[in-house]
């Protein structure tokens, strides 16, 4: 099915916004049923905000409509405690990607990124973070930006639904400021602590197999630089 070559690219806000459905019908075209968190979730961050409820965690859904449809969804959240934006899910429908859909949507979500960390810390984002699979084509083009830091350490995503394991995915870091080389591996190691506490809401990081074998693959480094594209590890047993 064709799409006009000019959709439109807007922010939700309300829970109960139809497209928020439509969005995540999208996303499970996309992604592995392992890697997704519910649409539940989704509407109870916007509940959240709606309630007023939010200080220095702020969780954005965006999309791409075009003739009723939605054909692109981005989500993230940005972190004041590190001042970072973290990118969560990006999809966008076959029939769009030649339309530079994905690229305008992570331009929007990181212009709200750059808002929140104006509006909370009265400063500029720092970074911006994300995971994506190791044979996801994109990630050659992320190597390729010149901010861009795909970390050379065995990273995995957290359980996200019960009888799943943990997700081997490589982890990513976008400065705001200049191009890094390297990145201190006492950094790496708070940023995953405050991403796996606060957005995937694991109440005890530390007790969770796969995030102990995040650490462990920190662990006697004073610092990460880029990955070569190799074999990961076996996933921690559960």
């Amino acid at each position: 099915m064709s799409v006009p070559s000019r959709p439109v690219v807007r922010e939700i806000v309300d829970p109960a916004d139809p497209a928020i459905a439509k969005g995540y019908r999208l996303l499970r075209r996309v992604f592995p049923k392992a890697e997704l968190v519910s649409c539940v979730e989704w509407r109870h961050s916007l509940r959240e905000r709606q309630g007023k409820l939010w200080t220095d965690l702020r969780w954005h859904l965006v999309i791409a409509e075009a003739a009723g449809r939605v054909i692109g969804v981005v989500t993230g959240s940005y972190l004041g405690n590190v001042n970072t934006g973290v990118i969560g899910y990006l999809a966008v429908a076959r029939s769009a990607r030649r339309l530079g859909v994905g690229p305008k949507l992570r331009a929007r979500l990181r212009t709200l990124f750059e808002r929140d960390a104006r509006q909370i810390l009265r400063r500029p984002l720092q970074a911006v973070v994300g995971e994506v699979r190791r044979d996801n084509p994109w990630l050659r083009t992320l190597i390729r930006a010149k901010r861009v830091l795909a970390l050379d350490f065995p990273y995995f995503q957290p359980q996200l639904r019960r009888g799943d394991g943990p997700v081997p995915l490589v982890f990513y870091y976008e400065s705001c400021d200049r191009s890094r080389r390297r990145l201190s591996a006492t950094m790496i190691r708070r940023l995953l602590y405050t991403i796996w506490r606060r957005l995937y809401r694991i109440a005890r990081p530390l007790s969770d197999p796969a995030f102990r074998q995040n650490l462990q693959g920190l662990s006697n480094r004073r610092s990460v630089g880029e990955i070569k594209l190799k074999v990961l590890a076996a996933p921690p047993a559960h």
